[in-house]
């Protein structure tokens, strides 16, 4: 059995309006979300094996700050395919993890994390920025992930963590 959990990247910056997309930074809003969101999978005990992250200046922030706020050290890849990706893009990535990794981090944009998931899943799900689902998948192989063989084990959206809720043990 595999867990993939989906992360969508917390809330950015449209400030400085000449910076292209990719650019585009954490606003304050997306930094304590992202620390809320480490915080949660700390208090619940995650285990992260491999991070696949886009490499948008938003994500890295993201998996930045919630890896640092997880006390997690996983391997962290970097992988531009994740940017503006499809569902069957994401797919894709995910065939090619090693099978000795049990349960990964995914890091990317809508809508790709939200149509991966219900693929995943068989049911649609809105995933607003630093929302994290956890995805119990029956498959022993990265590379046998169907669609619609997922379970949705937990759903957590950042803005409805109270900070108090997630703080240290």
């Amino acid at each position: 059995m595999k867990t993939l959990l989906l992360l969508r990247h917390a809330k950015s910056s449209w400030k400085d309006s000449s910076l292209p997309d990719f650019e585009r930074p954490l606003n304050d809003r997306g930094r304590k979300a992202a620390d809320l969101v480490g915080k949660f999978i700390a208090r619940q005990n995650v285990t992260i094996d491999l991070v696949i992250s886009s490499p948008a200046v938003r994500a890295r922030q993201t998996i930045d700050l919630v890896l640092r706020a997880a006390r997690r050290s996983p391997e962290l890849r970097f992988d531009q395919r994740v940017y503006e990706a499809s569902p069957t893009r994401l797919l894709e990535i995910t065939s090619e993890i090693e099978d000795d990794r049990k349960s990964v981090l995914l890091v990317g944009h809508n809508p790709g994390m939200e149509e991966l998931l219900a693929l995943l899943v068989g049911a649609g799900q809105h995933m607003p920025t630093a929302s994290l689902a956890k995805v119990l998948l029956s498959s022993k192989k990265w590379d046998k992930v169907l669609a619609e063989k997922g379970v949705l084990e937990s759903f957590v959206k950042a803005k409805e963590l109270k900070p108090e809720e997630v703080g240290r043990r």
